[in-house]
């Protein structure tokens, strides 16, 4: 889409935008960024935005941002099935499931065959109960559970029912499990990978992450905020 062409008004009554969200970047980041070109563009003292599902900042990929009157519609996107490509690492555990913090605990590999990896994930499939990551921002007792996790406290979490829809192993090149997953919401991959290398009995830690779909929204549609700054403003 031509953005350059849309009007304030245009914004305003509702558009949905597509980001390729980086590296590093929070959520919180993304909508910032495009609320700003939007009111620099338009001269525009306020305008909604909002995302339709958090990821996090060591993650790549799909982030739907709406704004305007297009915001009424975030609920809805967000309960869409979503798809992720990953990698998880076997043989390692960190607190909060993925790099974020350090490795704690290491455990053998040896044991493990291409096929046990492979059939594993099919424990995984249809409705199950998982346990978020203490290193969420789910609140329990007004507060955010990474809260608690940072000073070290101890805090029970307990199991919420998703649905795994499709959970395939795309390569292996040990201890480097690569995946897709297509999942409902509320599914936390880092709690998959966390899980998945108990399963195999060992540790394991989500190394990579980049969401692909939301819904019939596609990666490959999307554009990142420094070209949709650049669209905003063309040369």
């Amino acid at each position: 889409m031509e953005w350059s062409t849309l009007s304030k008004e245009d914004f305003l009554n509702g558009q949905v935008l597509l980001f390729d969200k980086p590296l590093g970047w929070s959520s919180f980041h993304v909508v910032n960024s495009a609320k700003w070109a939007l009111r620099k563009k338009f001269d525009l003292k306020k305008i909604k935005v909002g995302h339709a599902g958090t990821l996090d900042p060591l993650a790549t990929g799909l982030l739907v941002v709406c704004t305007g009157k297009f915001t009424k519609s975030i609920p809805g996107i967000q309960d869409q099935r979503k798809e992720y490509t990953g990698t998880i690492t076997l043989g390692a555990t960190t607190p909060s499931y993925d790099l974020e913090t350090e490795v704690d605990q290491r455990f053998p590999t040896d044991h493990l065959t291409k096929d046990q990896i492979i059939h594993a994930t099919e424990s995984f499939t249809g409705r199950i109960y998982q346990k978020p990551p203490v290193f969420s921002a789910i609140k329990k007792d007004g507060k955010r559970l990474y809260e608690y996790a940072r000073k070290g406290k101890e805090v029970e979490v307990n199991a919420r029912e998703i649905e795994i829809y499709e959970f395939e192993i795309t390569s292996l090149e040990m201890p480097e499990v690569h995946f897709r997953v297509v999942c409902s919401k509320g599914t936390y991959i880092r709690s998959l990978a966390h899980d998945f290398g108990q399963k195999l009995n060992t540790g394991a830690h989500l190394s990579a992450l980049r969401r692909t779909k939301i819904g019939s929204f596609s990666v490959d549609n999307a554009i990142t905020p420094e070209a949709f700054k650049t669209l905003i403003f063309p040369q």
